[in-house]
């Protein structure tokens, strides 16, 4: 199954109890109907980020969601808490991406969010060969990366919350949920796994990747 469009969203919940918090956190983040399965952090080539509601519309109550999920949760009073996932597109349609989960303590939202795409990023531009500090800061590689030409966007959602004051669980949790999957004609006229290889390991692909079927 490839996705073909990912939606992405966030929420929060309180409660006593652990789980109904994260139950809360998934209402909030309007997928609680669905029978959630995470999966690691490929974005398909070609997948398309759509706004949420557009894509609730394509979701039925007891689908089966893949879905790359960051959570965290915390019963102490005031303690910050955060999720993120972040987003990292090639400018090749041919080429896959990378999505990352980040959960943390400490950290605000936007703190974490950019860890989150640093993440992304970070593992996208290893991926084809973009040569960078990783010493330097955040801005100044994200720069690098924009600037080579193979990396087209960098995005993240995070949720970030403080603990219940009177010691509720409090969950938070960021997802990225594919909505649409490509059809076995779809799949066929993309670029196998074997092609994206050989065109990442060929000279030119230093110099700007091109994946053809």
């Amino acid at each position: 199954m490839l996705g073909t469009k990912i939606i992405f969203t966030k929420g929060v919940g309180r409660h006593k109890e652990q789980l109904v918090s994260f139950e809360l956190a998934l209402r909030d983040a309007r997928i609680e109907p669905l029978n959630i399965v995470t999966i690691s952090s490929i974005l398909p080539p070609g997948c398309k980020r759509i706004p949420r509601e557009e894509g609730l519309k394509l979701l039925r109550p007891g689908q089966i969601a893949y879905t790359v999920m960051a959570r965290n949760a915390t019963n102490e009073p005031n303690r910050l808490v955060a999720a993120s996932v972040g987003l990292a597109q090639p400018s090749d349609p041919g080429m896959y991406g990378y999505l990352s989960e980040h959960h943390s303590f400490g950290e605000t939202e936007q703190k974490a969010g950019e860890y989150a795409e640093d993440l992304a990023a970070t593992m996208l531009a290893g991926t084809l060969g973009i040569e960078f500090d990783p010493e330097q800061a955040w801005d100044e590689r994200e720069h690098i990366y924009k600037a080579s030409g193979k990396i087209i966007r960098t995005s993240n959602v995070t949720q970030s919350a403080e603990g219940d004051k009177n010691g509720l669980w409090t969950t938070v949790l960021a997802a990225a949920v594919f909505v649409e999957f490509a059809s076995l004609q779809q799949v066929g006229d993309m670029p196998s796994l074997y092609d994206i290889r050989q065109a990442l390991s060929a000279p030119s692909s230093s110099n700007g990747l091109s994946v053809a079927k």
